[in-house]
């Protein structure tokens, strides 16, 4: 029945934008499609009918953990439909984007959501696998939409580099499925049913599974060796584009690793999965910390960032602290949709997104100024900001797991912080000839309003409902932390 009504929304949504000859109708149907995606888990929650069961099969379950997930995505895809009101119109009048494509990017825009619903939805692994391939190519027709070549060149490194990675976890899959037969007598890729027989799964076979399987989900999320797409994708792409790849997408790829890990965690194995998830996070903080330091590009630094932090989530899995990590998620995501939707501002008046051109941004747009240095200050971990309690917590765990592992972690994330603080120096002081304040509609700004105060108050405040449901989320992974 549920799988009917969010289909059924989805028909509308697209008839209406195929059908829509207005710009602003489009955007309307996008913005109620996002609402109605957020409001479905907290309807869930609140009716206490999870874990959801779509059908007899159990292949697509919303359990705590996925409906987390959707409400973090639809409040994401909500914010960056309202930007897009105004953005797209700016776009249209630099010509950057042409009006035939308009269409083409808000039926992308609301496949992508459909899409991504529907991974976080996924019981069957296989059917996760489907829903992440589905959201890759539907991210780079949106990464297209704008008239310039070298975004072809980003959407294409980015297929063949995520899709390359995914044939991996394929055979990961292949493998677990047949490895499943031996623990629970029928094969399946069921998540639930593989976490109750997971004991009975010969080891070996079970993390060689997990092996393949974080191959191609690791590079879903930009993990180091897999990142090289990441950057150029996220800074070439519309600024709304490049929060729905940060701060929505790229959590699939973590989703489904924390989903498997699971799996493996609690086996004579477990030790070998955690030592090489660690080894791999600490290695995608190193390499993009240090690349962060050269970039004089604003979305390059902050598109880094994102890598930088997606392998902090590996680090903090690795860690134990899965609490810490899942409340890191949505603390991510409202971070970077607030650097990114300044950074979108900050190119409409620069025509640029090279820091050196950003002169006199307090005189001409204060308030994107005050939306990039409270999401740096905020993404480094500074105390009164949402993402200084995972950063303290997993930290602390790494060190009493391994000291030398937390002083590596802790020089590579002061690198990081470095940039940051530099990017604010600058936004400070740079001052010289600058030209006239560019026209910002009050749409592109509503967003950013909101998040700062969001910011602000999940800096200053954690709510004790979202405390248990972080705690619930722990106990159905079956991990500690």
């Amino acid at each position: 029945m549920m799988l009917i009504v969010i289909l059924s929304v989805l028909i509308a949504v697209m008839l209406a934008i195929i059908l829509s000859r207005s710009l602003n109708m489009m955007n309307y149907v996008t913005v109620f499609h996002s609402v109605f995606v957020a409001l479905f888990p907290v309807y869930l929650l609140v009716k206490g009918v999870l874990p959801a069961v779509f059908h007899k099969s159990r292949y697509l379950v919303v359990d705590t953990l996925g409906a987390y997930e959707i409400l973090i995505t639809g409040v994401i895809f909500f914010f960056a439909a309202i930007y897009a009101k105004g953005y797209v119109a700016c776009l249209i009048k630099e010509g950057e984007l042409s009006k035939a494509n308009v269409k083409l990017f808000y039926l992308g825009y609301n496949s992508l959501l459909l899409a991504m619903v529907l991974a976080f939805s996924s019981n069957n692994l296989s059917v996760l696998w489907i829903f992440a391939e589905i959201t890759t190519i539907v991210s780079a027709v949106l990464i297209v939409t704008l008239n310039a070549k070298e975004n072809i060149v980003a959407a294409m490194k980015y297929v063949f580099i995520t899709s390359t990675a995914m044939l991996f976890s394929f055979i990961g899959l292949i493998l677990l499925f047949a490895a499943s037969k031996n623990g629970s007598g029928a094969a399946t890729l069921n998540w639930d049913a593989l976490l109750q027989a997971s004991h009975q799964i010969q080891p070996q076979l079970l993390f060689f599974s997990f092996v393949f399987i974080f191959i191609g989900f690791a590079a879903k999320s930009g993990i180091v060796p897999f990142h090289t797409w990441l950057p150029p994708s996220h800074s070439k792409a519309a600024s709304d584009v490049s929060v729905l790849l940060s701060g929505s997408v790229l959590n699939i790829g973590i989703y489904a690793i924390l989903r498997v890990y699971a799996l493996v965690a609690k086996s004579s194995m477990g030790h070998e999965a955690s030592m090489m998830v660690l080894v791999f996070g600490i290695i995608t903080v190193g390499i993009a910390s240090l690349s962060m330091l050269q970039k004089t590009n604003l979305k390059k630094l902050i598109a880094y960032s994102s890598v930088e932090s997606m392998g902090f989530m590996l680090i903090g899995i690795a860690a134990g602290n899965i609490f810490w990590v899942l409340y890191f998620v949505a603390a991510h995501a409202m971070v970077k949709a607030l650097l990114f939707f300044s950074a979108g501002i900050i190119h409409r008046q620069y025509g640029s997104m090279s820091m050196a051109e950003i002169k006199g941004v307090f005189r001409l747009q204060p308030l994107a100024a005050l939306g990039l240095i409270i999401g740096s200050v905020a993404i480094i971990g500074t105390p009164l900001f949402p993402m200084f309690m995972p950063k303290f917590y997993i930290i602390a765990s790494l060190a009493k797991a391994s000291l030398f592992s937390a002083i590596i972690l802790l020089l590579f994330l002061l690198i990081a912080a470095g940039s940051f603080v530099w990017l604010i120096l600058q936004l400070v002081t740079m001052q010289g000839a600058a030209p006239e304040p560019y026209e910002i509609y009050p749409s592109m700004k509503i967003p950013i309003l909101a998040l700062i105060l969001l910011l602000l108050v999940f800096g200053a405040y954690f709510p004790l409902p979202l405390s248990g449901i972080l705690a619930e989320m722990v106990s159905l992974l079956g991990l500690g932390g």
